[in-house]
């Protein structure tokens, strides 16, 4: 079978039990989304989710065809669900999973869940949540569910429910149409906080160690012919080891996969699998990979990534303010800091110049208007400081302003049409397009404006497929928007104003990306369901717009949330928030890649909300 899939449950069936985490990861989203969608409790639907990979694992080896794998947990899950229905209306109090292993599960997905109902007013939003979906015919409530809280796109919804994609947008649209917009934006914002943990996957593949399955057989005697033609082989090779076997005389065992197959990993757990480009599998865009990666063989790729020549970083020079909610961009081999959230807890209009080359920061001249959540972007050499807000907790900005490097001047421009907070920007061919974001409601917007700086004018373009708030970067001349809340991953093509669908971010938080080279790095920030205290991310990945793939790097020596910028193709994250603090850290990422042939790139916002 030379499926993702396949090639998996080939590994669990040869006692490669760890091996069964990649199936969970890839589809876990997925089975929870769907029985919440039945079940409307988020217990209930965890309980039914690990529930599910484990009645899988058991009855792995029934499997006749393993690229069905996910229609399978499919009406596995459908069918615990209906049973999950049936026994509340006859004992509302009992228990949904009797196994001993998913016993031992059932107390560590308690403590999260007592964790996360501890708010009441959270527990009133889910209360109307509830009823708001009650009203809607079965089919709108599962793409609904699958959307905000599984994180699907529209193809993934399609592939997982086995319709048209074109099916799925309309049962979106009409269950949206149905629904109030206060509704949509505390179902985007509450689900958020709902998703399962990355322990999910990790108590599953404790449990399943302890199962046992019956491994595959082994091949079953040739014929008497064959094998004939076998011996005499093995006796020429044994005469002349020179004589290597053609590709097509392999074992269809042992086989290797064809030359356009792609070594990936997926989500949480950092692992080596197969992706064939013709393989219809819900994340087979999903997950690191590239050229550096091979294949698993015996590096355990959960503790070892692979890293490209360089992949180091050096501590510099401190920020003069730590900040966070700030933007920065390059220009003319320096990078400016602008705007932000002080340590004082002040939404500010401070700029300051930092030089790689001396490894100094200089003090500019300040903004006319103080904000933070603003982006950053350069066209022509100039700096425009783009939307924000102010120190009103609730408010958004349509400020432009224009900055000038040489001359140290700042200059009031057009004011952006809709105002907005949390966007990004992305210069291409002179024009910037200010993407996504949220409104003074705190609603995500999938609005796209571009605006040309020479005219000074802003023109409407085609929304985005989804509401979002994104980073952006640019690679020859296309925007690649990567969300914070799901991961997804769209590419813009500006000369054609249309989006594309590409491989998610492995690791789902709140980051920054800069470009070099042809490479997009997601760097650093929040981590999903974070609590005042928790610690902050300093995972690093490497985006392949070519291959569509994914790599693990080396981690930012300081974890946490920050602003990035490139200057001569090495990165450097700059200021930001680790959970606790407000940071002035400044640490320089070199790539290993050849040197970025421009000298100015836009950075964009990617710092955790404070409030």
């Amino acid at each position: 079978m030379r499926t993702e899939d396949g090639r998996i449950i080939r590994e669990c069936l040869n006692g490669d039990s760890a091996s069964f985490g990649l199936l969970v990861d890839k589809y876990k989203a997925s089975i929870y989304a769907l029985a919440y969608s039945r079940l409307h409790n988020f217990h209930d639907a965890e309980d039914i989710a690990q529930e599910v990979f484990l009645k899988a694992y058991r009855n792995l080896r029934t499997l006749r065809r393993w690229d069905s794998f996910l229609v399978w947990i499919r009406s596995i899950t459908i069918n615990l669900c209906k049973n999950k229905v049936r026994m509340r209306s006859r004992r509302p109090d009992g228990e949904s999973i009797e196994e001993q292993e998913t016993r031992i599960l059932e107390k560590a997905s308690a403590d999260v869940y007592r964790d996360e109902q501890s708010s009441a007013s959270r527990d009133e939003a889910l209360g109307c949540l509830d009823k708001a979906l009650e009203s809607l015919p079965e089919d709108y409530q599962q793409v609904l569910t699958l959307h905000y809280l599984g994180g699907m796109s529209g193809q993934q919804m399609s592939q997982f429910l086995g319709i048209s994609h074109a099916n799925v947008r309309q049962r979106l649209s009409r269950a949206r149409r149905q629904l109030q917009k206060e509704v949509l934006v505390m179902m985007d914002t509450t689900y958020e906080g709902q998703r399962l943990q990355a322990s999910f996957t990790f108590r599953i593949v404790e449990a399943v160690k302890r199962i046992k399955i019956n491994s595959i057989p082994r091949m079953a005697g040739l014929p008497w012919g064959l094998s004939f033609a076998i011996g005499v082989l093995i006796t020429v090779l044994s005469l002349n080891p020179h004589v290597s076997i053609p590709n097509d005389m392999a074992s269809p065992m042992s086989s290797p996969l064809p030359a356009e197959s792609k070594v990936l990993g997926t989500g949480e757990i950092l692992v080596d699998v197969w992706k064939i480009p013709q393989a219809s599998t819900i994340s087979s865009k999903q997950g690191y990979g590239g050229e550096e990666s091979g294949c698993l063989g015996s590096q355990n790729t959960t503790l070892m990534a692979p890293h490209h020549r360089g992949d180091t970083w050096t501590k510099k020079a401190d920020m003069p303010m730590a900040r966070t909610e700030f933007s920065t961009s390059s220009a003319n081999g320096k990078i400016y800091a602008i705007g932000g959230l002080s340590a004082a807890m002040q939404t500010i209009s401070t700029v300051e110049e930092y030089n790689p080359e001396t490894d100094i920061w200089t003090k500019k001249a300040s903004m006319s208007v103080p904000r933070r959540q603003l982006s950053t972007s350069v066209a022509n050499g100039k700096i425009y400081a783009i939307g924000g807000k102010t120190q009103v907790m609730r408010s958004a900005l349509s400020t432009v302003e224009e900055y000038d490097p040489v001359t140290d001047t700042w200059k009031r421009k057009s004011d952006m049409p809709t105002p907005r907070t949390g966007l990004s920007t992305s210069a291409v061919n002179g024009k910037i397009y200010a993407i996504g974001g949220r409104d003074v409601a705190g609603q995500a917007l999938s609005i796209i404006e571009e605006y040309d700086p020479v005219a000074d004018k802003w023109k409407k373009k085609d929304d985005m497929p989804f509401p979002r708030t994104y980073s952006t970067s640019v690679v020859n001349v296309m925007i690649y928007a990567m969300s914070y809340a799901f991961g997804t991953v769209e590419e813009y093509d500006p000369a054609t104003d249309t989006w594309t669908e590409k491989a998610n971010v492995p690791t789902t938080r709140d980051f920054s990306t800069s470009a070099v080279n042809g490479r997009v790095y997601a760097i650093g920030g929040c981590p999903p369901n974070w609590l005042p205290g928790d610690p902050f991310l300093s995972t690093v990945e490497e985006y392949d717009p070519a291959t569509d793939t994914w790599m693990k790097k080396a981690d930012m020596p300081t974890a946490r949330s920050c602003s990035t910028s490139v200057v001569n193709g090495k990165i450097y994250a700059i200021g930001g928030y680790d959970g606790n603090r407000i940071l002035s850290t400044v640490e320089e990422y070199d790539t290993g890649l050849a040197i970025e042939a421009k000298d100015k790139l836009p950075t964009k916002w990617g710092e955790i909300k404070l409030d």
